[in-house]
């Protein structure tokens, strides 16, 4: 059953990951909210899918239909918190809330260079190197039931090129101008280079707030998995109701 008045939330992964990512957030959500998390184009089960933001931004759309619950909270993080910009640019009548996590830096001018840098660097290492050292990585540093469906689901390696490549210039705190409804930042306190914004995307917004998980990085939904999800239960508790 769900909490009274409760949204319809839709979870946007991170580059390279997929859907698989949102599993803590889903099985810790289900019994108060209708929730889905999508595969970006290129991404998961959609790994054969050329990307684009136009792409990606159909898929929210039709993932926050199929909940048939009206417009809905729209958690997106890093790659999936730009896609998310983007739906909330095209469709802000599906839209009731949005998350930001590690998408609030500016990806135009030298605030690109981290994003440059890894969009130059991933196509020439093997993506079977690259996959077994994720796999390491992530068994090393989170317990099983946190990735195991991110680990199982793949990496996107080969459609990181082409999305950075969209991405790239295309986002900065005036992004937010676009929003039509209210916004949480939601960074890892230590993510230093992702949160690099965050101030100028709050102020540029009428109703949008940052909030930071402690001793988090970039991956805060992995680093903290009760916080992050308690975070945005209370946000989406506050949100208004939108018909």
């Amino acid at each position: 059953m769900t909490a009274a008045g409760a949204p319809p939330i839709v979870f946007v992964h991170g580059t390279r990951l997929s859907a698989g990512q949102w599993s803590p957030q889903l099985a810790a959500l289900a019994e108060d909210f209708r929730a889905a998390a999508v595969d970006l184009p290129g991404h998961g089960a959609r790994s054969a899918q050329p990307w684009s933001l136009d792409a990606a931004t159909e898929i929210i759309a039709s993932a926050v239909a199929s909940l048939d619950h009206g417009p809905a909270l729209v958690v997106g993080h890093s790659l999936g918190g730009y896609a998310s910009l983007e739906f909330a640019r095209c469709r802000p009548e599906q839209l009731r809330g949005l998350v930001l996590a590690g998408a609030s830096a500016s990806t135009r001018g030298p605030w690109a260079t981290p994003y440059r840098w890894a969009a130059g660097l991933v196509p020439r290492i093997p993506a079977n190197r690259l996959a077994r050292w994720n796999d390491r990585l992530l068994r090393r540093l989170y317990p099983p039931d946190v990735v195991e469906a991110t680990i199982r689901s793949g990496y996107a390696f080969h459609t990181l090129p082409a999305a950075w490549g969209e991405v790239l210039g295309r986002f900065d705190a005036g992004s937010m101008r676009h929003v039509a409804a209210p916004v949480l930042i939601l960074n890892g306190e230590k993510d230093t280079v992702f949160r690099s914004g965050e101030r100028g995307f709050a102020h540029a917004h009428p109703n949008a707030r940052v909030e930071l998980i402690p001793r988090a990085g970039h991956l805060a939904n992995f680093d903290d998995p009760a916080a992050f999800t308690d975070a945005v239960r209370r946000f989406a508790l506050q949100l208004p109701v939108r018909s």
